[in-house]
């Protein structure tokens, strides 16, 4: 069976946003970062988004935007994406496919096939939901070597504990550190 993991940075406080939603201190514009990135693309077999990372990300890397990173923008228009949103009444970038009813089942059906993993990228409130399902199996959670002192942080509105298991850590140079916690 597939697995669901979640790739998220946080600052180390915690914050995966910063105040009015800002991202700007996320530490990702470095080669070797890139490579992780194209790494990681790699072993994906569908990335999951809500609806505002979706929009984002749509906004991003099937653009010209994207040029001084041509092999992640390739990699994430050809990847097969899933939007999962109520409200959101089109997906249109390249390999998209959008769903508004029946989550859970849906992603029960997509974990049981075969091929690789499924990862969500960003998309928070999505994450909580998915937890609560108990569909989320994988946290990989980037921690930039900055303080912001106030945001969003990642477990907002998580009202049990969760338990998790460590499974690896890398250490880049850039001082980000990237924890694989197993859930459960």
């Amino acid at each position: 069976m597939r697995k669901i993991f979640l790739f998220m940075m946080v600052s180390l406080d915690g914050y995966f946003e910063g105040k009015d939603h800002d991202l700007s201190w996320h530490n990702a514009d470095n080669k070797e970062f890139q490579d992780f990135a194209i790494e990681q693309l790699g072993e994906i077999g569908t990335i999951i988004f809500g609806k505002t990372t979706y929009e984002m990300m749509a906004s991003f890397w099937p653009t010209d935007l994207a040029k001084d990173d041509p092999i992640t923008a390739e990699l994430m228009t050809k990847t097969p994406k899933i939007v999962i949103s109520h409200s959101l009444e089109k997906a249109d970038w390249a390999n998209t496919r959008l769903i508004k009813e029946n989550v859970e089942e849906e992603l029960k059906k997509l974990k049981s096939q075969p091929g690789k993993d499924l990862a969500v990228f960003g998309s928070s409130n999505l994450c909580l939901s998915l937890l609560k399902m108990g569909l989320l199996d994988e946290l990989r959670i980037m921690i930039n070597p900055i303080v912001i002192g106030e945001g969003t942080t990642l477990f907002a509105g998580l009202d049990e504990k969760l338990k998790l298991k460590l499974q690896d850590t890398r250490v880049f140079k850039s001082g980000n550190v990237l924890l694989t916690e197993e859930i459960g």
